[in-house]
């Protein structure tokens, strides 16, 4: 039996769900949440900064009530407190948005659920290029989610401080949460609560496999699609309560009293993120915990959850994933020369392999590659599509293929970074201009390919439809693979060599 969280009490449940637009170009929808006023731009109603719940820090996130008053939602929530670009930022992050091309009881269309990338640190679904109305005008109800990120969303104090059991996996709950309220209110919006789709990018990917492995998500999604975002494994909780350690020691408090922890400024807990991390060269990792209460396994290893076989998947990603990381054209990549490419490689991969034999084979068999390109190739076959594959395997195993994707199309506006990490986000929301996607024909029909492989896939959990070519799905004896590019199709088995390369070397999951 898996933990519900109930919206139904209240004033508001008697209303039932219906919606009402309006000439004025407002709608408005009740639902057991509330009552919402949005508005309706160019055939599509958008609700935004729906709030979902609300949580004290480091303590799991509690439903709210619903509203006695109409709740105008009309502008973003705050994302979660990070480093970056996004703004506003507030630890009272907790917020949806909905887009629907018919907000109608009787409309049951498909809900798609989208998690942002920016890892576990940061990140927002505030950014232009998650709008969701092309994509719900395609004939679904678009659901974007913002949670809380870092520290404040996965530092690990359990083993501390009783008051925290669940503060390693609040971020992962946050999204439990906001599962809960779209099953529970999605219908007045127009969708069906019986079809809902995850998906999410690099980091929103990665969380979406994690949801798999916690009993309380069970049930609450029905398909699964991740760009370029893997998790095959979380980190145990002997680690995680290190890098607590190590973090509390940065802002001088005691892991025997938290107390000043509650009162600190948030600006000091962005600040303290900083810090060398215990067991890898970077900045401390915050990421799910084993914690054997909200996590009780992990999600692809040694096989797939059980609760990932129960539901469709699409795994996709991007041929040059690494070059979003490193300028192609800056100086340092322009100057590496083949003493060098080896150790740069090595401090890049995810495996133990020997970084001679690997160099030594991509020289092999692709004699015109400078030692940069061989560095962005074999990075981004041997850290990228090696989990994507490891996870695709698995599940072929378990007699559960899903559909697998890999996107071609390379930058018109950045050339020399190809088909860079994230450059599909907006080829599947259609929001191209502006992007490094230009806006071109090729552009536009590429994207127009996946919107609608994403749309059939939330609709059926299958990327087919009428007028479509097949695309099977991925099994050991032949690997299918879509290749979405100006001349889309599928390969049997791409990145062959190089998955036979990798292979007999164990995949380890940053940060555990």
């Amino acid at each position: 039996m898996f933990a519900r969280r109930t919206f139904l009490a209240g004033p508001a449940a008697l209303l039932g769900g219906r919606a009402v637009a309006r000439a004025s170009g407002a709608a408005e929808v009740t639902c057991p949440a509330g009552r919402f006023l949005g508005e309706r731009v160019d055939g599509v109603t958008r609700f935004r900064g729906i709030r979902y719940g609300r949580a004290e820090r480091f303590r799991r996130a509690v439903a709210i009530p619903p509203s006695r008053d109409p709740v105008r939602a009309t502008a973003f929530g705050p994302a979660c407190p990070q480093r970056g670009k996004y703004r506003p930022q507030s630890e009272d992050c907790l917020f949806l948005n909905i887009w629907t091309p018919q907000a109608s009881t009787g409309a049951r269309l498909p809900v798609m659920v989208y998690v942002h990338g920016g890892a576990y640190a940061n990140g927002s679904v505030t950014d232009p290029e998650n709008d969701g109305a092309s994509l719900a005008a395609k004939g679904v109800v678009l659901v974007t989610v913002n949670h809380r990120l870092n520290a404040l969303g996965y530092l690990y104090l359990a083993p501390f401080d009783p008051r925290f059991p669940d503060s390693g996996n609040n971020g992962q709950l946050d999204l439990v949460l906001a599962l809960q309220w779209v099953r529970a209110n999605i219908a007045a919006f127009g969708g069906d609560p019986g079809r809902i789709t995850m998906f999410g990018q690099s980091g929103g990917g990665a969380k979406i496999a994690t949801l798999t492995a916690m009993p309380e998500a069970r049930g609450l999604f029905h398909r699964a699609a991740t760009m370029s975002g893997q998790q095959v494994a979380v980190t145990g909780a002997g680690r995680s309560a290190e890098r607590a350690r190590v973090y509390l020691a940065a802002l001088r408090v005691s892991p025997h009293d938290l107390s000043p922890l509650l009162a600190l400024p948030v600006e000091n807990l962005l600040d303290a993120l900083a810090t060398r991390d215990p067991f890898e060269d970077s900045p401390v990792y915050m990421g799910p915990v084993l914690d054997g209460r909200n996590v009780t396994r992990h999600p692809f290893s040694p096989d797939a959850a059980p609760a990932a076989r129960e539901i469709a998947w699409m795994l996709g990603g991007t041929r040059d994933e690494t070059r979003a990381y490193f300028d192609p054209e800056g100086a340092g990549m322009r100057a590496l020369g083949w003493d060098k490419v080896g150790a740069m490689i090595a401090a890049e991969l995810p495996v133990r392999a020997p970084v001679e034999a690997i160099v030594a084979e991509y020289r092999r068999r692709l004699p015109a590659l400078s030692p940069a390109d061989i560095f962005f190739a074999a990075t981004s076959d041997g850290r990228s599509w090696r989990p994507l594959l490891d996870e695709a395997e698995a599940l072929a195993n378990a007699g559960h293929p899903a559909f697998v994707y890999q996107f071609d199309f390379a930058s018109p506006v950045e050339p020399a970074r190809g088909a860079f990490h994230a450059l599909d986000i907006p080829f599947v929301f259609g929001t191209l201009t502006g992007s490094p996607a230009g806006n071109g024909a090729a552009a536009r029909a590429v994207s127009a390919a996946m919107q609608a492989r994403f749309v059939a896939f939330a609709r059926t959990g299958v990327p087919n439809a009428p007028g479509l070519p097949v695309w099977p799905a991925y099994r050991v004896r032949d690997r299918s693979t879509m290749i979405f590019d100006r001349r889309s199709r599928v390969v049997r088995d791409p990145r062959g060599w190089q998955r036979r390369l990798f292979a007999p070397y164990p995949y380890t999951q940053p940060g555990t």
